[in-house]
């Protein structure tokens, strides 16, 4: 999101309109097991890049019904702002550190996308019993390569992953794989038809679709470039993963409770 784009919330009130938050209020209140801000981060966009993270992590975990240890994935997650970016990369998650990053003027409206990548890599040691470490769950589901385990809350997470990437029938791509396949072969890449890459994005479609609405949280899945391509599911595929991905989390904290 560029510098000067207006931020915009409709949600619930998750803090006092005087209660001082800072980044050291958004590790404690989640469980990060670091925050870190950039160098050329000032003091006055920490203190509203704060407020900013900290109403757009409470809005996720209230439209995904779980607690805050959900969030910082059981405080094995960590959070950077404004530093550790990549060349032309917004954000990005390290699976080898265990963190997603934000650049300073261009990350806001990626939070759901990065957050979702740490948690498919974090469930996946849950859902496969001999996953390699850096593995994703929504790429070993996909190439059948990795053991799961039997669980309910793995049957949900794979309905998820079976919506997102195949059809109806559960024998061809869906339309977003198709459309994300085109795109690669478009640009000469391998990036939007990565498993982990789709599943991000459906999960973004998901919670920009929520009642919930905060576009530091995330932004794009309806009239961006990427959503005219077809990158983000639409239509039919749309509802059904939304539907998907809402019945895991209902299960995921039912079961947290």
């Amino acid at each position: 999101m560029p510098r000067h784009s207006k931020l915009y919330r409709h949600g619930p009130v998750h803090r006092s309109e005087d209660e001082y938050v800072s980044f050291r209020e958004v590790r404690e209140r989640f469980g990060f097991y670091g925050v870190r801000t950039g160098r050329w981060v000032t003091r006055t966009e920490q203190e509203a890049a704060a407020v900013n993270f900290y109403d757009a992590l409470c809005d996720l975990m209230c439209i995904l019904g779980v607690p805050e240890t959900v969030i910082s994935l059981r405080g094995t997650l960590a959070l950077h702002y404004g530093t550790g970016g990549r060349p032309g990369v917004a954000a990005h998650y390290s699976p080898q550190e265990k963190v997603f990053a934000l650049a300073k003027n261009a990350g806001p409206g990626s939070i759901a996308h990065e957050w979702f990548h740490a948690f498919d890599h974090y469930i996946g040691q849950q859902a496969f019993s001999d996953l390699p470490p850096h593995a994703f769950a929504s790429s070993a589901w996909l190439a059948q390569q990795a053991t799961p385990v039997p669980h309910r809350l793995n049957d949900a997470l794979f309905d998820c992953f079976r919506s997102v990437m195949l059809d109806d029938s559960g024998d061809s791509p869906s339309q977003q794989f198709q459309a994300s396949a085109e795109a690669d072969r478009h640009f000469g890449t391998l990036y939007y038809s990565q498993p982990e890459e789709m599943c991000a994005r459906a999960f973004e479609a998901f919670i920009q679709d929520a009642s919930i609405k905060n576009s530091f949280l995330v932004k794009g899945t309806l009239k961006s470039d990427e959503a005219k391509l077809g990158l983000y599911p639409q239509g039919h595929q749309r509802q059904a993963t939304n539907h998907a991905f809402a019945c895991y989390f209902s299960v995921l904290g039912a079961a947290l409770r």
